[in-house]
C-alpha cells in the first residue's frame, strides 16, 4: 500500500504551492489528486488540462449522469465505467507525476452511487503508487466526505491567524468524530508567518507537530504569473529547499 499524504488548511495559505513543491521533492513518481475546487494545482505543475484534452472527474461524472459517454460504455456497470473514464479521460501522466483533478462540486442530482464508487476507485488507483499527495479544499470537506479513507500524514498549512490554528484543532476533532484514521498530523507555517512567532507553533494544544516554515521566494510568484511549472524551480530555491527539508523529517518521501 502506498504512502498517502493530505495537504489541508484555510483558503489562501499556500496548500497547492506546498503540494507542488512536495511533488518536486518526491523520490518517486507520485499520484497527485487535486481535490480543491479552485483547480490551481495543474497550473502550478505546468499543465493545461483543456489543451491536453484532460477532463476533471466531475466533468466525467456529469457526462455519465447525462448519458453523454461512448456508446460502447453503455453496458458497463457504473464502477467499471467510472474507472475507465478516470484512467482514459481524467488521468494526466508524465515522467515526474500523474495528476487527477476532481473538479467542482457535482451538478444537481443524486450522486450517492457514483461517489461511493469513486471513493473505492481512487483508493484502488492510489495503491499503484508509492506516494499519493492530496491537495484538499479549504476546510475539512475531504475528511467529512471520506474521499480519502485514511492518511499516513496530514500537513496543515497555517498563516499567522488564530483561525488557522483553530482549523488544526478541528481536524483532530472531526477525525475522531467520523473515525477517520491518520498516523501523523503536522503543522507547516506559510511564508507570511513571522519568524519571531514560530515558537508559538511548538506549543499548540493537541497532537499536531510543528515541522517548519515555507520560506518566501520571489521565483514562486514569478513562475506562477508566467505560467511556468514549479517543477522547474532551481534546486537552491528557498521555497523548494524549505519544503524539501520539512518533508524529509517525515516518512512521506
Amino acid at each position: 500500500m502506498g504512502h498517502r499524504t493530505i495537504i489541508t488548511g484555510r483558503g489562501g495559505t499556500g496548500k497547492s504551492t506546498f503540494t507542488a513543491l512536495c511533488v518536486k521533492a518526491s523520490n518517486s513518481v507520485p499520484l497527485v489528486v487535486d481535490a480543491d475546487p479552485d483547480q490551481c494545482l495543474a497550473h502550478l505543475l505546468g499543465v493545461d488540462l483543456k489543451m491536453e484534452g484532460i477532463k476533471t472527474v466531475s466533468e466525467a461524472m456529469y457526462d455519465i449522469q447525462q448519458g453523454d459517454t461512448e456508446k460502447s460504455l453503455d453496458s458497463m456497470p457504473l464502477a467499471q465505467k467510472i474507472d475507465y473514464l478516470m484512467q482514459m479521460s481524467c488521468l494526466y501522466e508524465t515522467s515526474d507525476f500523474d495528476l487527477l483533478t476532481l473538479g467542482v462540486k457535482w451538478t444537481r442530482g443524486c450522486y450517492c452511487a457514483p461517489n461511493n464508487a469513486l471513493r473505492s476507485l481512487i483508493a484502488e488507483l492510489a495503491s499503484n503508487y508509492a506516494q499519493t499527495f492530496f491537495d484538499s479544499p479549504a476546510g475539512l470537506e475531504h475528511i467529512n466526505r471520506k474521499v480519502v479513507s485514511y492518511a499516513d500524514d496530514i500537513f496543515a498549512i497555517v498563516d499567522p491567524s488564530t483561525k488557522a490554528l483553530r482549523n488544526v484543532k478541528r481536524i483532530e476533532t472531526m477525525a475522531r468524530e467520523i473515525d477517520f484514521e491518520y498516523h501523523k498530523l503536522y503543522i507547516v507555517a506559510n511564508y507570511r508567518f513571522p519568524t519571531a512567532s514560530l515558537s508559538r507553533l511548538d506549543n499548540v494544544e493537541g497532537e499536531a507537530e510543528f515541522l517548519g516554515k515555507i520560506e518566501a521566494d520571489p521565483l514562486v510568484e514569478e513562475y506562477d504569473w508566467s505560467g511556468r511549472s514549479l517543477m522547474e524551480l532551481p534546486g537552491d530555491s528557498p521555497a523548494f529547499r524549505s519544503v524539501k527539508n520539512i518533508i524529509e523529517k517525515t516518512s512521506c518521501v
